[in-house]
């Protein structure tokens, strides 16, 4: 695939500034501010996934530390992140490239994402604390607003909120780790083919049956939602494949 310089626009900046909604485990929760690497990780991110910083581009750190306005040394560290989880290659003295899409490799990642989210929902219905149930009614709440107004950005960010309250109401670092390195490339692909092989409102109706089993603090069920979800995802996957 050819290389192509990303445009340079205001876009990175996009979401900086909010506080992250991670739960703490303990009974009072006070928002926990974002540190300027986890702002430049989620801002790049987000440019990634939702294809405004498209495979085959050709980033910077001045490029993104100018659109995101924030130091090179955050912008360094995110893009190891990115780099960890395969949305980025970093090319020695070259710059970093934007990776690409893989339909084929997608049902590989699939295979682990299914045993993992199952793992993570069933643990998360039994050790989540009270604040992170209420954040679970929250999200799936919004999925159901998502769902109604077919609503894709709201949609996406819900998705990624939701990933990252299940890692953390299920409390095993082990699977967290790994859950990580799946969910931007997930998304990414899913924001790719979602407009010609997906059914976005009911995919948010998934999350939401999730979300509230979770919530809910039943294991079982929470683990048939989120296979339920899997086998929605896994079919829109194979639908991209044949195409």
């Amino acid at each position: 695939m050819p290389l192509r310089k990303a445009a340079t626009g205001s876009s990175g900046a996009l979401a900086i500034g909010r506080l992250a909604r991670r739960p703490d485990q303990g009974t009072a929760t006070a928002p926990r501010i974002e540190t300027l690497t986890e702002r430049a990780y989620r801002a790049i991110e987000e440019q990634i996934v939702t294809l405004r910083l498209k495979p085959g581009d050709i980033l910077s750190e001045q490029m993104l530390s100018a659109t995101c306005r924030i130091g090179r040394t955050p912008i360094r560290e995110a893009l190891q992140r990115l780099a960890r989880e395969g949305l980025v290659t970093i090319l020695p003295r070259k710059g970093i490239l934007v990776s690409d899409i893989n339909p084929r490799h997608q049902l590989l990642l699939l295979e682990v994402r299914r045993e993992l989210e199952r793992l993570l929902s069933r643990a998360g219905a039994e050790r989540a604390t009270r604040e992170q149930r209420a954040g679970m009614i929250e999200i799936a709440r919004g999925m159901d607003r998502a769902a109604r107004s077919n609503d894709d950005m709201s949609f996406m960010r819900l998705d990624r909120e939701f990933n990252q309250l299940m890692i953390d109401a299920a409390h095993n670092d082990y699977a967290a780790r790994s859950m990580k390195l799946l969910q931007g490339l997930s998304r990414r692909f899913w924001y790719m083919h979602y407009r010609t092989a997906a059914d976005l409102p009911l995919c948010a109706r998934l999350h939401a049956e999730q979300a509230r089993a979770i919530a809910r603090g039943d294991g079982a069920i929470a683990a048939q939602r989120s296979d339920k979800l899997m086998d929605y995802v896994e079919s829109f996957t194979r639908a991209t494949v044949s195409m």
